[in-house]
């Protein structure tokens, strides 16, 4: 189920990114007692950090994930891990071992198999693929999504929960990134755009559906949150 969702504003925007989540996280609460989120950069991480702490929940059932991140270490301001914890630790009692981090420390093929090791442990009756809660995308002006960018072999990894990559495009060249797999396993994912410099990309992936790493997302329940502005070509 494929859903778009267009607000007046980026801050509109926000409220209804947090709302979803907030949802998702009370039902999944609910159902397994915890709620596992995956996480990104970019403008959704800004949009997250802005928004969460409006929202009430029993945050010691939350568990962080990242569907990608930067081999870099944690002081970089690549970091994504690190903004997060910047950003959210002085305004909602998280801790380090709710966030499931990579070992920036080792080579990204070494990362790579290092973080699945982490998710596996996460589910570990389950010896096929997870079904994460939710996951929180962002899409960049090539379309790429997680670190998964267009004509990369890695878009045709369905072997491994967890890819590297070492020459990136965009930088930083190191990068651990889960699969389609893993991706498309998830019950539910999101993404949040607003302002008028999203508006070629919105219509890239919505209204052209050009064969994009961000249009190649297909969970069980996909939710597009757009300002009128990042809607506008559509």
């Amino acid at each position: 189920m494929e859903k778009t969702e267009v607000v007046d504003s980026e801050e509109q925007v926000v409220h209804a990114l947090v709302h979803f989540v907030e949802e998702k996280s009370k039902s999944a609460i609910a159902e397994r007692d915890r709620f596992v989120m995956g996480l990104s950069g970019g403008s959704a991480c800004t949009f997250l950090c802005k928004g969460l702490p409006m929202i009430t929940s029993d945050w010691t059932k939350w568990k962080f994930i990242f569907c990608d991140e930067r081999v870099v270490p944690f002081d970089n301001a690549e970091c994504t891990f690190s903004i997060y914890k910047n950003n959210l630790f002085s305004k909602i009692p998280f801790n380090d071992e709710q966030f499931v981090i990579i070992d920036p420390s080792l080579p990204a093929k070494q990362a790579a198999e290092d973080y699945e090791r982490k998710l596996r442990a996460l589910y570990p009756d389950n010896v096929d693929l997870p079904k994460f809660d939710l996951l929180l995308l962002g899409a960049g002006p090539d379309g790429h999504t997680c670190s998964l960018f267009p004509g990369h072999p890695l878009l045709d990894v369905t072997d491994r929960w967890v890819a590297s990559i070492d020459d990136s495009p965009k930088p930083p060249p190191s990068r651990v990134t889960l699969t389609y797999p893993i991706i498309n396993n998830a019950l539910s994912a999101v993404f949040a755009f607003a302002g008028a410099g999203k508006a070629e990309l919105v219509k890239r992936l919505l209204k052209d559906k050009e064969d994009l790493p961000a249009t190649r997302v297909k969970p069980a329940e996909l939710l597009w949150i757009l300002d009128r502005a990042a809607a506008s070509q559509l």
